[in-house]
């Protein structure tokens, strides 16, 4: 498996994560009977990190599936180079350190770790043109 399609299967791995974070949030706020029942009506989240995780997930999801075809489309036509490989680490890395950022209310530094990601996004669709 090249580097890049291992970046990709590791940011499919944090999107699981970040799947089940908001998730587990949302049991500890409106407890496991809620969890475990049919959820008609889902109440807004009171706690800030209950919805700090919803967001970055919402955010991941914006941009992954750009990411994923950036990547596959390279391994397709045998795009690999140092920026294929640059772009999905760096994407990868700022999209794992951008989850504690965002649930922590870190802000400016958060906002700058995106736009890492979005530069590595960039830089993998850039090589599919070179």
């Amino acid at each position: 498996m090249t580097t890049e399609l291992t970046y990709l299967a590791l940011t499919l791995i944090l999107a699981l994560v970040q799947v089940f974070l908001p998730a587990g949030a949302r049991t500890v706020e409106f407890g496991s009977k809620w969890n475990a029942g049919p959820r008609d009506e889902t109440p807004a989240a009171t706690k800030p990190l209950t919805g700090r995780l919803e967001r970055a997930q919402a955010n991941l999801y914006e941009t992954l599936p750009l990411f994923i075809g950036a990547v596959l489309i390279a391994h397709v036509i045998e795009a690999s180079s140092a920026l294929t490989v640059w772009g999905s680490a760096l994407y990868f890395w700022a999209r794992v350190v951008y989850v504690p950022l965002y649930a922590l209310g870190i802000p400016y530094i958060r906002s700058l770790v995106w736009l890492v990601s979005l530069a590595g996004l960039v830089m993998v669709l850039t090589s599919l043109f070179l």
